[in-house]
């Protein structure tokens, strides 16, 4: 928008015009522009830009003001429309504002300082009514983006649900496997309790419901087997011959991988 706030003076009467100039002389961000019929003024709304104000007299030869003004509403509907007019065609003046084709009726001959006061005031409302505009514009903007975030937030609720599901069935198929094995397998992590079992290593030790889930390797598991894990300190993959329960087993102990723990796995595999 221009720095200068451009106002559309229209009258048939030169005198009428040179008034309204007079009246926004003292007033250096005003550019005031004259027209001395609807049509001439018609043509300079469709010629210069950001005209924000139009004021019209109602009475004039060929096009009248409230025609004039109702144009104007239509092609230029952000402009402020003033009419100036005598008493006589209040009721014509009143119909327009009604339909809000006019937003104020003056009626001549006009005080200055109320007509200035009038015009300021129309500004004011013009600027809060573009300030609105660009708020609700920016908040359904706003919305909009909300409303992208939470249905991307849901999209990833979705995927990190179905995730979790998979991981879940390769968790309880990875355990079907183990507890298959026809052998015993406990996953011990770093502070030496045992996490992970089969069906097999719970029934070789069941203390209590939960079999050896829990317990301290050192203190469930005798020294032969203890001595045999304590073995990975020097050996990357210890083995060994061990009894348990007077039964004949063969003991293999692996670290697992460093990028999922630091804990051991113990398998003892029956004679």
């Amino acid at each position: 928008m221009d720095e200068s706030i451009k106002i559309l003076c229209v009258d048939d009467e030169r005198n009428v015009l040179k008034s309204l100039r007079r009246l926004f002389m003292d007033q250096e961000n005003f550019e005031v522009l004259v027209a001395e019929s609807g049509e001439e003024g018609l043509e300079i709304l469709k010629q210069t830009e950001n005209i924000r104000l139009v004021v019209s007299d109602y009475r004039m030869p060929g096009m009248n003001g409230v025609t004039f003004l109702t144009k104007v509403c239509e092609d230029w509907p952000e402009t402020v429309r003033i009419v100036l007019s005598g008493y006589a065609d209040t009721a014509a003046v009143v119909e327009a504002i009604n339909l809000g084709q006019i937003y104020r009726f003056i009626p001549k001959p006009w005080n200055d300082e109320e007509l200035k006061s009038e015009i300021a005031t129309a500004l004011q409302h013009q600027e809060l009514q573009w300030q609105n505009l660009r708020l609700n514009a920016e908040l359904k903007n706003k919305n909009q983006q909300l409303k992208e975030i939470n249905e991307n937030l849901e999209h990833l609720v979705v995927q990190r649900t179905e995730a979790l599901e998979i991981r879940n069935r390769v968790l309880q198929i990875s355990q079907g496997v183990l507890d298959v094995l026809p052998i015993a397998v406990f996953g011990i992590d770093p502070e030496q309790l045992i996490v992970q079992c089969n069906d097999f290593a719970q029934d070789l030790y069941p203390s209590g419901g939960a079999g050896p889930l829990g317990n301290d390797r050192r203190k469930l598991f005798s020294a032969e087997i203890n001595e045999l894990i304590d073995r990975l300190e020097t050996d990357p993959a210890p083995k060994g011959l061990l009894e348990v329960h007077s039964r004949k087993f063969r003991g293999e102990v692996r670290r697992l991988h460093k990028a999922l723990s630091q804990g051991v796995v113990l398998v003892l595999i029956p004679e």
